[in-house]
């Protein structure tokens, strides 16, 4: 579903082979950690851009925890505009910073959609059926 998007990498599918009976929710639990902790950033970056002077290298900084954190439940859209962003960093571009940040957010917000809807499918489907692959 959402890997024939492009939206995750294998990192998610390796989270989910971490799923057992004994934590059949880690999955859930990890990504509401990220959007938690990606939430708190997302409005550091903003306060970051919209600071006068701009400061370069704590935008870059924010972004590469962002990034980092992204990474870790395989949020590959996510990960390739930080990457994008960072470029714009080392550019001093803070036209292409804002422009790149605005991308980060949409696919932020729409990775978000898609994976309540599929906890939603897996929580509809019941405690046996944890952890089924989604690349099938």
């Amino acid at each position: 579903m959402v890997f024939m998007q492009g939206f995750l990498d294998e990192q998610f599918n390796q989270l989910e082979e971490l799923q057992d009976e004994s934590s059949p929710n880690f999955v859930e639990e990890v990504v509401d950690l990220f959007f938690k902790d990606s939430s708190r950033l997302l409005t550091n970056i903003e306060q970051a851009i919209d600071k006068y002077p701009q400061d370069f290298y704590r935008l870059d900084s924010l972004v590469h925890q962002f990034k980092g954190s992204g990474s870790s439940i395989g949020a590959l859209r996510v990960k390739n505009e930080c990457s994008v962003f960072k470029a714009h960093c080392n550019d001093r571009s803070l036209e292409g910073c804002r422009r790149s940040f605005q991308k980060i957010k949409r696919e932020h917000a729409t990775l978000k959609q898609k994976l309540e809807s599929y906890f939603q499918l897996l929580r509809q489907v019941g405690p046996r059926e944890y952890a089924v692959c989604s690349r099938k």
